[in-house]
């Protein structure tokens, strides 16, 4: 996805995350954005776009993705064969930025294609066209994923993670998480500062191995249910309690904190 945005993305920075993107913009250095899913590292870098009203390329990365469909290849067309950039390439020469998530779901073999764009070299390998292309001077590559989430054999191996300066993300403290969800769901502070402690008590059950925390996202999804009319312990169930677990203990036990804290 290819794309420039007109208005400001809503994001609330937590830390120096800002000042550091910018810095490593001007530097041209790599980032690499780590942290829990639903924690914001998608929204930040589309707040950064718009804020260095840069175009941004977004590829969602899987196991199934190949070399070919980041860089390009062959279509067969009336006349012959024509070649097709992918997003990456496209990229690469229009000087956009590109945003790699979740960047260990894509094979080896395919991140491998990066390395040379990810050092003083600043070029893109296109095989099929026999040519090394040179990185547009205002481009950036950007990658994130969610480590402990990731199995071992899908790490990041050093010689790609030491390509990228690495920013650290995790869920904002329990006063900010309440300001986004109540800008994102659209509902009053209190019922905001309420979800925000919520998902603060289910993360503590996370620390202790009991359960996955649930994410900011869900929580907005909780917040833009009870806005809709959903009573908020029915919202939480269906929001929050269904998408966490389907074993029906871990459901019980999220059931129960979520019930405390809408007690009425």
């Amino acid at each position: 996805m290819s794309d420039l945005l007109l208005e400001a993305p809503f994001y609330l920075p937590t830390g120096d995350e800002v000042e550091l993107f910018r810095a490593a913009y001007e530097e041209r250095i790599p980032v690499l954005l780590k942290g829990p899913t639903g924690c914001g590292k998608t929204r930040f870098v589309e707040y950064m776009a718009w804020t260095l009203t840069h175009e941004l390329v977004t590829v969602t990365c899987h196991d199934d993705m190949t070399a070919a469909d980041l860089v390009g290849r062959y279509l067969l067309a009336a006349d012959g064969t024509t070649w097709l950039d992918g997003p990456l390439t496209q990229a690469v020469r229009s000087g956009a930025l590109c945003y790699l998530d979740e960047v260990v779901e894509a094979r080896k073999d395919t991140t491998v294609v990066l390395h040379s764009l990810t050092d003083h070299r600043r070029t893109l390998p296109i095989e099929r066209l026999g040519a090394q292309l040179t990185a547009h001077p205002d481009f950036l590559l950007v990658v994130s994923y969610n480590p402990g989430y990731q199995a071992s054999a899908k790490d990041l191996k050093p010689s790609t993670r030491q390509r990228f300066m690495a920013i650290e993300f995790d869920y904002p403290g329990a006063g900010p998480e309440a300001t986004i969800i109540a800008h994102e769901a659209g509902i009053d502070a209190g019922t905001a500062e309420s979800l925000a402690f919520l998902g603060d008590r289910l993360r503590n059950l996370d620390e202790a191995d009991l359960i996955d925390g649930p994410s900011t996202r869900l929580l907005i999804y909780v917040g833009a249910l009870v806005r809709k009319g959903i009573p908020a312990r029915r919202a939480c169930d269906v929001a929050l309690v269904q998408a966490i677990s389907d074993d029906a203990e871990v459901q019980e036990a999220v059931r129960k904190v979520a019930s405390a804290v809408f007690a009425s």
